[in-house]
């Protein structure tokens, strides 16, 4: 007979512990509490057509852009989950705006943080993650920035955030002020409360997937529009049901389009997709930030695109009531890429032929896709 089993006893719940992460957490909490909600404007479009449309301002968080509630809840559920402690090093694989947003709060919690982004990100998002003393490790190859993050977490003993993986799971769909239980609050005293539309685009996909399991959660009849970048595997994807579907290069729209399809997006909950060509969201990007004002990113473009297209359709089929996107950062974060003509032409985007859609569309309603 083998010797006498014993009783066998490991605690790793120490009490200083759960007091750094304790405090943490209220640090995390209490930037929410901080925050008033986004702002939610009115897209100048004509009265006499019966259909209205909004843009959700995410451009006006602390870090500037939608990202900043992922990251938040991001941070919420490793630290729940004991995966970041004092001292843990925090790495992201990210095109820019959640590495921005990611940095703000290791920040505030004292911890080291490393964005891992292809080297082709704005120049202006890596100098605003430098600001907050976080550390860019740039790539040549997108592709890689999965396994380089996970590398660099086991080298330091750190935590790889994973925002594609958990961006879904770590929001709470079915309210605590996510930006779907925001948007409908919002909506509540227009005059078409329940849109016919929500449009977002699609980078990790937590945003849609949260949007969509809110408006079948509510028991509501809005539907989701996931727009998409070219250079996307999301949309193949969508349309085949291959969700191995790649697409062998990386999205020119940052925050959107991914060259694989991401474990945290939901394709059942998705109602429509539109494919969006990257002159298209340039030419919609710049158009708006003329005729509001107010200077936009790459992807609220793209989301233009998609939602004054389904507002033309509403108008072609004689129904009034209102449509939702998001505004998703400034457009300061461009002006090297995105504003800058000579980038465009590099680039080999035309966009003409589509603000001739959008200034036809301005003027008649009607919607003609250029040829």
């Amino acid at each position: 007979m083998g010797p006498e089993p014993r009783c066998q006893d490991v605690d790793r719940g120490r009490p200083e512990t759960r007091t750094w992460v304790n405090e943490a957490i209220r640090k995390v909490d209490a930037d929410a509490n901080r925050s008033a909600d986004t702002h939610l404007h009115v897209f100048p479009l004509p009265v006499e057509w019966g259909v209205d449309l909004y843009l959700k301002d995410e451009s006006v968080h602390p870090t500037g852009s939608l990202k900043h509630r992922l990251a938040r809840s991001l941070f919420l559920y490793a630290l729940c989950n004991g995966w970041i402690g004092e001292g843990t090093t925090v790495i992201e694989a990210s095109s820019g705006s959640t590495a921005v947003s990611e940095a703000y709060f290791a920040r505030l919690l004292g911890l080291p943080f490393v964005a891992v982004m292809p080297r082709s990100t704005s120049r202006e998002k890596v100098e605003l993650i430098e600001y907050y003393g976080a550390r860019c490790h740039l790539v040549d190859d997108p592709a890689t920035i999965y396994d380089e993050s996970r590398r660099l977490a086991d080298e330091s003993g750190g935590h790889f955030m994973d925002q594609f993986t958990y961006a879904e799971r770590a929001t709470d769909w079915r309210g605590n002020n996510n930006i779907a239980e925001s948007v409908f609050e919002q909506m509540a005293h227009e005059a078409h409360p329940v849109p016919a539309w929500v449009v977002v685009g699609a980078g990790t996909g937590g945003t849609s997937a949260t949007i969509g399991r809110y408006v079948r959660f509510q028991r509501l009849d809005t539907r989701v529009c996931v727009v998409d970048p070219e250079n996307s595997a999301f949309f193949p994807s969508w349309i085949s049901g291959d969700v191995s579907a790649t697409s062998g290069t990386s999205s020119r729209i940052e925050g959107i389009g991914r060259p694989r399809v991401e474990p945290s997006f939901v394709p059942t909950i998705v109602d429509r997709m539109i494919a969006v060509p990257d002159a298209a969201s340039m030419a919609a990007m710049r158009w708006a930030s003329t005729l509001t004002g107010r200077l936009v990113g790459g992807s609220t473009g793209t989301n233009l695109w998609g939602a004054l297209r389904l507002v033309a359709e509403m108008c072609a089929a004689g129904q009034s009531g209102s449509v939702v996107t998001l505004l998703c950062d400034g457009g300061e974060r461009y002006a090297h890429t995105y504003y800058d003509d000579a980038w465009l032409a590099a680039a080999g985007l035309d966009i003409g032929p589509y603000t001739k859609t959008l200034e036809q569309f301005a003027a008649t309603g009607e919607w003609h896709e250029p040829t």
